[in-house]
C-alpha cells in the first residue's frame, strides 16, 4: 500500500511553533518512526508540506491513481479552500484529514473544515498520534 501524506502551511514548524498546542515533536523523526513502525506491513509512506495552496491541490490531483490514500494536513487551509476542497472531491484517490490539535476545542472558526466535508474521514485531536490513526484507517 502506497499512502501520501500532505502537509500544509506552517507544518514544516512543528515542534517549535506553539509547543503548548501541537507539541515539541518535529514531523521529521516522527515520519521516520512512522515508516519503521509500517515497513513489515507493506505500506510506504511518501510525505510532502508546502505552504502554498497550488502545490497542495497539484499533489491531490498527482495522487490520483500513483497512491492507495492520501493523508492531508492542510492547516490552515482546512477553514478556507474551496479549491482545496474541490481538488478532493475531483479525484478517485481516497483522502483523510488529519489535524494535531483538536480543531473543534479551539477558536470558532476552526470548527468549520471545507476540506474535511469532502474527505473519507477526518482524525483530530490525538497529537502526532494522529497520522498513525489515518494510516490505520487504510489498513481496515
Amino acid at each position: 500500500m502506497k499512502l501520501l501524506i500532505l502537509n500544509g502551511p506552517n507544518l514544516n514548524l512543528l515542534g517549535r511553533r506553539e509547543p503548548e498546542i501541537y507539541g515539541t515533536e518535529g514531523f521529521g523523526g516522527y515520519l521516520a518512526v512512522l515508516r519503521e513502525r509500517y515497513a513489515g506491513c507493506g505500506v510506504t509512506l511518501d510525505y510532502m508540506q508546502s505552504n502554498i495552496e497550488g502545490e497542495l491541490i497539484d499533489q491531490i490531483q498527482g495522487a490520483d491513481g500513483r497512491y492507495d490514500g492520501v493523508i492531508l494536513n492542510a492547516g490552515g487551509y482546512t477553514h478556507t479552500s474551496v479549491a482545496l476542497a474541490d481538488a478532493i472531491r475531483a479525484v478517485e484517490v481516497p483522502v483523510v484529514e488529519v489535524h494535531v490539535s483538536n480543531i473543534f476545542a479551539r477558536e470558532s472558526y476552526r470548527h468549520v473544515s471545507l476540506t474535511g466535508a469532502a474527505c473519507r474521514g477526518s482524525v483530530s485531536g490525538f497529537g502526532l498520534d494522529s497520522y498513525r490513526l489515518a494510516v490505520e484507517s487504510f489498513l481496515r
